[in-house]
């Protein structure tokens, strides 16, 4: 066993954990870079938490220059066992309305301006992102979602593009209709990934807030509508995040589905050819089978 430590991701809208004890800020050091804020940690019903807002206070990084490396490192060296990221989407379903969440279970990532991997010249590895998301950890969040009354939708696929524009309408019939996608957003992707190479449980919590530009009757993305169905959609989110840790617990068995073991065979590069340099600055994220 050791000890749960919750991590909450926020997007646009999410910027704190209500009720969190003994809260302080705290700035953590990566060798990836310096994170998109400081780290807000606590305590929510004896369950270790931390808020990581992911554009920063006043939403200061755009989809693309989130560091989403550094945010992912730093989470492990605090001691982070789940994530649970909560961001605002477009939805391509009609029954997926503007202040539904979904729980997302598959990504279609269409990013291509950032950093996707910790791993490259020097120390190699190929993890499997089949299931990127922990049933486990969506489990509990599909539970506190519906506690808190939430019209909530189990997997969905997100489609990742890299903003920050919105869709054209060709793109978004596109991701509909031939992808076969159910949400979209600018910043699940490489987060999801990250998470995994670093052994760390993710789960994505989708927040609707538009219907794209696919849809007949709403037309192309209103900023202006979605920040309204924006500070909805937060008071909800928190009410959820307050009832996670009661669904977790404090202590930690190893995850069912092995997320948290995700690096077991997957470094490729011989321990005789490893770059040292490499090898210290993965000491976070890949030290356990680093030794």
């Amino acid at each position: 066993m050791t000890d749960t430590m919750i991590a909450i991701i926020g997007g646009s809208g999410i910027y704190e954990i209500d009720g969190l004890e003994d809260a302080k800020w705290q700035s953590v050091d990566s060798p990836f870079g310096t994170p998109s804020d400081q780290i807000l940690t606590g305590t929510l019903d004896g369950v270790k938490m931390a808020f990581l807002p992911r554009h920063g206070r006043g939403h200061v990084h755009s989809p693309t220059s989130v560091p989403y490396r550094a945010n992912i490192d730093a989470l492990k060296r605090l001691g982070v066992t789940d994530i649970v990221s909560v961001s605002a989407v477009g939805s391509f379903r009609e029954e997926m309305a503007p202040g539904d969440f979904v729980i997302v279970d598959q990504f279609i990532d269409r990013t291509f301006a950032r950093e996707k991997s910790f791993f490259g010249p020097g120390l190699v590895a190929h993890v499997s992102v089949a299931h990127p998301t922990c049933p486990r950890l969506s489990d509990a969040c599909e539970t506190a979602a519906r506690d808190q009354g939430i019209n909530v939708h189990r997997d969905g696929t997100y489609l990742a593009m890299e903003g920050p524009q919105f869709s054209t309408l060709a793109e978004s019939k596109m991701y509909r209709e031939s992808w076969g996608a159910d949400v979209i957003g600018m910043t699940n992707m490489p987060e999801a990934k990250l998470a995994r190479e670093a052994e760390i449980c993710y789960a994505s919590v989708a927040m609707v807030t538009d219907y794209d530009s696919w849809h007949p009757d709403h037309g192309e993305v209103d900023v202006t509508q979605i920040i309204a169905t924006l500070m909805g959609n937060a008071d909800k989110a928190r009410g959820m995040v307050a009832r996670l840790p009661a669904l977790l617990g404090a202590d930690r068995a190893p995850c069912s589905y092995g997320c948290d073991r995700a690096l077991e065979h997957a470094i490729l590069t011989a321990p005789e050819k490893r770059d040292p340099a490499m090898v210290e600055k993965l000491s976070a994220v890949a030290g356990r089978v680093l030794g």
